[in-house]
């Protein structure tokens, strides 16, 4: 600044005339030259401030050429300087806080991305699969079991055997959810079916497929163990998808359609494959119990080791765990997540309690129950055993049971359409008791009508089957807090397994009169 003084100083005396052995051309180019650094020094002074950051920035402007400063970009928020008299992102954010104290980070923060998704999914429909392949084994080799112990009438028993020890189980856990570790709880399921299908197979090469009270009995214990492997797994995982996204929990219930759909076609092929062997319905039975003892096993290593460390299931159980969920605690240590008690915030410990949840939900309770009451009151027993002779012949049972199944799968994904989904909660109360209307169809169409009609009416069945319960148990958890999600879930379930227990038990009704 001095030197610039000093030749301002100079060029006026110049032009004064004070120096005269200067001569005219020295001094027009002092006056060009002063002129040129006043036009430099106020473009530099009218650059805006954006801040200590730019000090750099604004230095080599300073030493650039005015020809060159149009290729010098300044580094400032969003990578723009702001206009004069507009605020820069610093000062803005300044304001911002000065206007909202800080608060405490949330500690579920939601990713950009939820990464794993299409993973998660594909794996809750194999733990679906795995949830009632076990059993539906057994029940398409009844007519196995009808051969071994004609005077025991299995395909009658052991659905008794087996339904109202799942009810039984369900209520105590549904009663005890909020205390029970739901991964001990599945792992327990899944480990239970992978163990009672080994002791299938290992009881039919003992006995060399002989039958016997002694042989009976061990297979009725075995149908109980599925029962309590089903109350463990179905309401533990449906309670636990709860807490995530529906898609889940409709991926799970189509799974669960999907292994009827796969036992029925094994059931197919081996009853084509080996109809005139001599064993041959001996050795369809060790084929589906030797592939459910497999599936169940990679169910287990699925849900121990994979379905944990998914990031999406990390995130909501983190978020139900903040929420004041207890039952996921072991789930997220299984994923490298730890939560410890003080993490936990006061004001989500209150919660509602089980009687508060299904007063608010009665009506979804009373739909799943009377969709599940009608569909085992005629299926499998009537649909299977009290109709007129058809011309498939031996074949028909398994068509019904096929045509059951297939649809029922079917109904389990079109709620995926949001134009085909039924949300209203007095629609689907309402269509629920329509669905009664089926039972004089199936009356008449056995008594007067050809095996189309029942085909037709079975297809049906099927589909409202598979359509109510995801509409329902998708529907329910909506609007709640993590550990009203998992009990609401574990409840709705118990009304599912009570509805199949009342059905089974009606189904006998069919028999009055029949001589039986």
């Amino acid at each position: 600044m001095k030197d610039k003084e000093h030749k301002k100083a100079r060029t006026k005396n110049v032009v004064r005339g004070v120096d005269p052995n200067i001569g005219l051309h020295a001094r027009n180019k002092e006056i060009v030259t002063e002129e040129r650094e006043e036009r430099e020094e106020n473009e530099v002074n009218d650059v805006p401030d954006v801040g200590d950051t730019d000090r750099k920035t604004l230095r080599q402007l300073e030493m650039s050429p005015i020809r060159d400063r149009r290729e010098i970009q300044l580094e400032a928020p969003e990578d723009r300087v702001p206009e004069v008299g507009q605020h820069s992102g610093a000062q803005e954010e300044g304001e911002a806080e000065n206007k909202n104290p800080p608060r405490k980070k949330a500690q579920h923060l939601v990713p950009q991305r939820l990464k794993g998704k299409f993973a998660a999914t594909l794996v809750c429909w194999i733990l679906g699969i795995g949830c009632l392949f076990s059993w539906n084994s057994m029940v398409s080799i009844l007519d196995y079991y009808a051969i071994l112990f004609p005077k025991y009438h299995p395909a009658r028993v052991l659905p008794i055997v087996y339904q109202p020890l799942a009810v039984g189980v369900l209520l105590i856990l549904s009663y005890n959810e909020a205390k029970i570790n739901t991964r001990r709880r599945n792992l327990f399921g899944y480990f239970l079916f992978f163990i009672s299908s080994l002791i299938i197979l290992v009881l039919d090469s003992a006995t060399s497929g002989k039958g016997g009270i002694g042989t009976y009995i061990c297979i009725c214990m075995v149908s109980a163990a599925f029962g309590v492997g089903d109350a463990c797994v179905q309401g533990g995982m449906i309670g636990d998808l709860s807490l995530m996204c529906p898609e889940f929990i409709q991926s799970f219930l189509a799974g669960m359609a999907v292994s009827g759909v796969l036992t029925t076609g094994l059931r197919l092929t081996t009853k084509a494959a080996f109809e005139n062997s001599r064993n041959g319905l001996r050795n369809g039975a060790r084929m589906y119990f030797a592939i459910s003892m497999l599936f169940e096993l990679l169910c287990l290593v699925l849900y121990a080791y994979v379905f944990p460390k998914l990031p999406i299931v990390k995130y909501y159980r983190s978020k139900a765990a903040s929420e004041g969920s207890k039952t996921v605690c072991a789930d997220l240590a299984a994923g490298g997540i730890q939560v410890s008690a003080s993490e936990e915030s006061p004001e989500y410990m209150a919660r509602l309690d089980n009687k508060q949840l299904l007063a608010q939900n009665m009506d979804y309770a009373i739909t799943i129950f009377l969709t599940f009451v009608l569909t085992f009151s005629l299926y499998p027993g009537f649909l299977t055993e009290d109709t007129k002779t058809h011309s498939l012949g031996s074949w028909y049972a398994l068509v019904i049971i096929a045509m059951y199944n297939v649809w029922n799968l079917v109904g389990r994904y079109i709620p995926l359409i949001g134009s085909l989904k039924l949300e209203s909660r007095r629609w689907l109360l309402t269509v629920s008791f329509s669905r009664f209307l089926l039972i004089p169809c199936f009356y008449f169409a056995a008594k007067y009508g050809g095996q189309g009609w029942m085909i037709m009416l079975t297809s049906f069945l099927g589909l409202s089957q598979g359509y109510f319960p995801v509409c329902v148990l998708t529907g329910a958890p909506k609007n709640y807090k993590g550990p009203e999600k998992n009990a609401l879930g574990n409840l709705l379930v118990l009304f599912l397994g009570g509805g199949i227990l009342a059905g089974v038990t009606l189904s006998w009704l069919w028999l009055i009169g029949k001589g039986w």
